[in-house]
Order: C-alpha cells, then structure tokens, then sequence
C-alpha cells in the first residue's frame, strides 16, 4: 500500500475503561492522545486501520502558517511552536525542520491573491518578505520561474508524513496511552445523555468523553448518530523523487505546482491550481451547502468520476453497535493517483528546475481530503451527546495544524482551558449543521 509510513504496532489488550476515547489515528488524533496521556489522563487511541494510513501520511508535509484563511492562523501559530518542541518532547524524529515557505506568482490573479496572503500575514504578525525577480534568483540559483513576484515566510517549515504521526502515536504510548490498530470504533453508547462508551469491533470501551478525529470518515460515523456534517471528500495525488542534488532548498508553491524538499533528498511533488472533487451521490445531496464554494473556486475545481461514485452509492449509511460497520470492511481510503496530473506536474517541476530533469520517480499515491463548505475545520463539541468532540474537515490544512488542533480538541473534551479561541471551528456556523431529533444506530441511552 502506497505511501510507506512507519509501523505502529497496535497494543494487544483492549482496555476495560479510560477517560478518553480518540477515535482515529491521524495527526489530529494521535496529537490529541499524545497531550491528553500526558496530563495523566487514561486514553485509548482507536484506529480503524494503520496509523497515519490515510490523508495524515499522504500530504505534501508542510507546516506553515503562511496562506491560511483568517480564522486558522492562530491556530497555525500556536502549531508551529509546537512542531518546534515534539521531536525533544517526545524523543523521536517527526522530520520538522523550519526550513522557508515560498508562494510564487505569475499572473495577475496569483499576484492579487499574493497581496491578500501578505496583508493577512503582517496582521497576524507573521515575518514575511516579499521576493521580486532577483530575490527569486536568490533564493532559487539556476532556476527557470514563471513567478515574477512571491511571498517567503523563513521560518515556516515542514515534517516528513511518513514519520510524524506514528512517533507521536509512540509518544502517547509512552505517556501512558494505549494504541489500537486494526480497531474500528462502530459506534457510542451514552448514559444521560453523555458518552459514557464507545462500540468497538473487539468490544465495548468505558470513557467518560471522546473525540472523533476521523478525517473523511467523519460524515458517515456522524451520521449513524444522527448529525449531519457537512463535508465532502476531495481526491489528491501525490509523487516523491529519488534524491537528487541542485534542487530547491526551500518548499515552493506556484499556480501550477507544490514541491517540497524531503529528509531522504528527494522531493514532494503536487500539481497546485485544479482540485479534483469527487463525483457522489452524497455530494448531490449535500450540493446547495457547497454552491457558493464551488461558484467561488470555479477554475480551481474540476469533478472527477471514478468508483467512488459507486462505492458511497452501495456503502451503508445507518448500521447497528453488533453489524460489521463500513470501517471494517475499508481498513484504509488508498484512491490509485491521477497519474495524468502528476505528469504534468513533474515536467513544469522539471523545466523550473532543471538539475531534476529525469529525476526517477519512487512512488506515486493518492488520497482523500476531508473538506467543509467553507474550508475551515470543526473542532466542536458535537450537538446534542455531551462528552463527544469532532475534530475534522481540515480541508487540505490539518498536518501543519495536527499538534495544535488535537491539543484544542482535547482540551475541549476534557474542560481544560483552550489553546486558541474555538470559536471560529463551531460547527453551527455550517448551514445545515444539525443533530436529528432521534439518534440511530449504535448511540445506546442508557446503555
């Protein structure tokens, strides 16, 4: 299975009780259990396949602040200073190095969307400069740019996918967590109207809160409760080179391509400027939510059909605490990448850069991004069950935000004073965001 991540081996024993249930074992997930642990609070991380199998261990690895829309940028502050830390906090190598952010722009439209960025980032107090041609030059010797102008933040940076979610994961285990792989959450049960235990397929977990970190996932679990979460699933696709020398030092995103310097020496590439957005019968129904988004980002959306449009038509959408769940039967969301986009992505790469020409490709992967209407994740209490937070829709930003949002979340389902204001992550300010009057599935009252 593509990409390779490192293996967490999940613990054998299921634990009879904790305090905390995480459920899913992404960055937002594995950073929760990691902070939560490390309180001295007794958590259990459930994931339903490998940890960091899914969108976590498959994005283009930067950590940044730079770019963001303006509710997320003190999250992404607070981040960064705790990307800084976790390779001495939990004694392992998340890859985080703060390296430099470059966005290039070439048109007229890049450089009025590169003057909106800057603006926003000297509000939040980000360092940025800004680059003209011969800064361009500086920054990227021997390079052949379409950019004329660009925008550098020095000390955003970036962490290896395949290596930071599992060491956190370990982290947790070392502070006390326990780790399950291969553990499908396939419901709760409440009591007065609060978690008081989660459903899993080896058995029943007491707790007294939980967090839903389950990245695409999220809608569908949601749903079996009677919550309606707006979010769609969009597809990426993602190569990785051989090491070679005379590349880009610092990561570059223009209107056309995302690359990023990797740990190996070799780089992360990424076609930027049209997003695939799978064609589904559940993004039919949720299609008046996301109008005004898809009008928006008109030329930056294209839709794509492949067997995901069958595979949501046949999956279930309601099913019982005892019923092997739609989390069992697809361990891990593993989409075969555009191979077309990544062709062209690597041959502008490639002209922009020569010392890459005919650089080997390692391998080439896909992946589903978890987004919301409005592009900005929820990280919210959910309505109507007491002791459940929702962490999700990150919308193509959450690894540089996993150790800051999984921290936020769990310090909301423990009562702990938040890192950041929650406020621009509730969920009610989604239209139609909603719990339906009665719960289905496996939410057992009384249970």
């Amino acid at each position: 299975m593509r990409p390779w991540v490192t293996t967490v081996a999940g613990d054998a024993d299921l634990p009879e009780a904790v305090d905390l249930v995480v459920i899913g074992g992404g960055i937002i997930g594995c950073s929760a259990a990691l902070w939560a642990a490390e309180q001295g609070l007794r958590v259990a991380l459930l994931e339903k396949g490998r940890i960091a199998g899914e969108q976590s261990g498959r994005n283009w690895g930067w950590v940044r602040r730079m770019g963001r829309a303006a509710a997320e940028y003190p999250l992404g502050i607070a981040s960064l200073t705790l990307w800084a830390g976790l390779n001495a906090r939990i004694g392992r190598d998340t890859g985080f190095r703060r390296c430099g952010i470059v966005y290039g722009a070439g048109s007229a439209r890049e450089e009025a969307w590169l003057d909106r960025v800057e603006a926003e980032a000297r509000r939040f107090g980000l360092g940025v400069t800004r680059l003209d041609r011969a800064g361009l030059a500086d920054h990227f010797p021997g390079a052949r740019l379409a950019a004329t102008t660009a925008l550098m933040t020095a000390d955003d940076g970036r962490a290896e996918p395949a290596l930071a979610a599992p060491a956190l994961a370990e982290g947790a285990r070392d502070a006390g967590a326990a780790v399950l792989t291969n553990c499908a959450v396939r419901g709760l049960e409440t009591e007065a109207g609060r978690v008081s235990a989660v459903v899993t397929e080896r058995g029943v977990i007491r707790c007294g809160a939980a967090i839903l970190a389950a990245g695409a996932w999220s809608r569908l679990f949601c749903g079996n409760l009677g919550i309606d979460l707006p979010q769609v699933r969009v597809r990426s696709s993602v190569l990785r080179t051989a090491p070679v020398a005379g590349g880009p030092a610092l990561a570059l995103g223009t209107g056309r391509f995302g690359i990023r310097p990797r740990a190996d020496g070799g780089y992360t590439v990424a076609r930027r400027g049209r997003t695939p957005v799978q064609l589904t019968h559940d993004l039919l129904r949720q299609a008046p939510r996301f109008a005004a988004g898809l009008r928006q980002n008109r030329r930056e959306i294209s839709l794509t059909v492949d067997r995901s449009l069958i595979d949501t038509l046949v999956t279930p959408r309601r099913w019982r605490g005892d019923e092997i769940s739609p989390f069992e039967r697809c361990r891990v969301l593993d989409p075969a990448p555009q191979d077309r986009l990544l062709a062209a992505a690597l041959r502008d790469v490639c002209h922009s850069f020569p010392a890459l020409a005919g650089v080997p490709v390692r391998e080439r992967w896909g992946g589903i991004i978890d987004v919301t209407p409005d592009g900005v994740p929820v990280i919210d209490q959910a309505p109507g069950i007491s002791g459940l937070v929702i962490a999700t829709g990150f919308s193509g930003h959450g690894f540089g935000l996993g150790p800051g949002a999984g921290q936020l979340a769990a310090e909301l389902a423990t009562g702990a004073a938040p890192l950041v204001d929650p406020a621009p992550f509730r969920l009610a300010r989604l239209p139609g965001a909603r719990r339906a009057a009665a719960a289905a599935g496996p939410l057992h009252e009384g249970a």
